[in-house]
């Protein structure tokens, strides 16, 4: 992956904020009330090559750094959250295909998922099995050259729209730990075997398709097999949610950058006793926390995605970005929606929207209370626990 400097991350930032400026700011409110899938905005995020801003360039992507990837996330996530969740589980394939995938499969895959043509989700959490991704029930049993899928995945984002899922089931289901017989499959639409079940209504994140997939005596030819090895589908998942974690810390990094400059500039603009509401103290304590979250938030994204474009091991990085950046974004929106009064809990302000969308960020990639574990796991083997 091409390490990018200061001066062509900063242009490429700039287009896509001014993307947001042109195209996304004036329709956002519309697209989020009626919970419309944005087609025009994602067809010009293909032409832009948004789709394969962390594809390697051989296979026709930018072959961007994780640093880049943030900052375009967070800059996407300033206009509207949900866009980057278009490309955001996309990516997470993306990744699992290129690092772990054979020869073949990267071939056959990434330039497709570069080019928008491959639109991809991950398959993953299950009605009973969430962050619990050991619990899942979801099989794959090998018929010939062919695997039969069973189970059915909710909460999926793409699955409407997208065509091409990364799918994990258990090959051995006696499997000890059962990770041991999880493993990963790539399956495409259209196929008779998988379904679009329940359309989810969503507080927050609308827009975006998010629904059950149900496969039923779904057929995948064994050359979909990630990696082309049974039982290595938990490692495979694990390390792309690692870059999915970064994505959604700079996500909620986004949100409430913008919660907090709606904030600001109503404070300036709000007149009470003579004066404008930015100039009580009371206001300025709550801006100065909120820009001080906000800030510490971004460096800690930003750390994991350079500890991650090093080649290093980043679940404890990410985990700590992703949990952080997420409550701190909670706490935000909450903050802008009260320094707005009565008009922040109006449509008539976006605030309530990014109120509505902070959640997803504390729940999606493994909820926070599932992190904090995971961080403390980690913690106590770097100290030798």
């Amino acid at each position: 992956m091409a390490g990018v400097n200061d001066e062509t991350r900063a242009q490429i930032v700039s287009l896509v904020r001014e993307f947001v400026r042109r195209d996304v700011e004036p329709v956002v409110s519309r697209f989020d009330r009626d919970d419309v899938y944005p087609d025009g905005l994602v067809g010009t995020m293909k032409e832009m090559g948004l789709f394969g801003i962390t594809i390697p360039e051989e296979y026709g992507g930018l072959g961007l750094d994780h640093v880049t990837l943030a900052s375009i996330f967070e800059e996407l996530s300033r206009g509207w959250m949900s866009l980057s969740g278009v490309i955001g589980t996309h990516h997470l394939v993306a990744a699992i295909v290129a690092d772990h995938g054979t020869g073949e499969q990267k071939e056959r895959l990434l330039p497709g998922m570069a080019r928008g043509e491959i639109h991809a989700g991950l398959a993953l959490t299950e009605p009973e099995a969430g962050s619990d991704v050991q619990n899942i029930s979801a099989t794959a049993a090998r018929q010939g050259g062919h695997y039969v899928l069973n189970g059915s995945k909710m909460f999926i984002t793409n699955a409407e729209n997208g065509n091409a899922f990364a799918a994990l089931a258990k090959t051995d289901t006696t499997a000890e730990p059962p990770y041991r017989g999880m493993s990963c499959f790539i399956v495409r639409k259209p196929n008779p075997g998988m379904s679009v079940g329940q359309h989810i209504d969503k507080l927050g994140y609308r827009g975006l398709d998010t629904a059950e997939l149900v496969f039923d005596g779904c057929r995948v030819g064994a050359g979909d097999l990630v990696g082309g090895v049974e039982g290595r589908g938990f490692h495979q998942v694990m390390s792309g949610l690692e870059s999915g974690r970064i994505n959604v810390a700079a996500r909620a990094v986004g949100v409430a950058a913008a919660a907090f400059a709606a904030a600001a500039s109503y404070a300036k603009r709000r007149m009470t006793f003579g004066a404008p509401i930015a100039s009580r103290q009371a206001i300025q304590v709550m801006l100065a926390d909120m820009g001080t979250k906000i800030e510490a938030a971004r460096l800690l994204t930003m750390n994991a995605a350079r500890l991650k474009d090093g080649g290093k091991r980043v679940d404890l990085e990410a985990g700590m970005a992703k949990l952080f950046a997420s409550e701190m974004c909670g706490q935000v929106t909450l903050d802008a929606m009260r320094i707005h009064g009565g008009y922040g809990y109006t449509k008539e302000y976006p605030v309530e929207r990014y109120y509505r969308d902070a959640p997803l960020m504390i729940i999606g990639e493994g909820t926070n209370e599932m992190q904090k574990l995971i961080i403390a796991r980690r913690l106590l083997e770097r100290h030798g626990v």
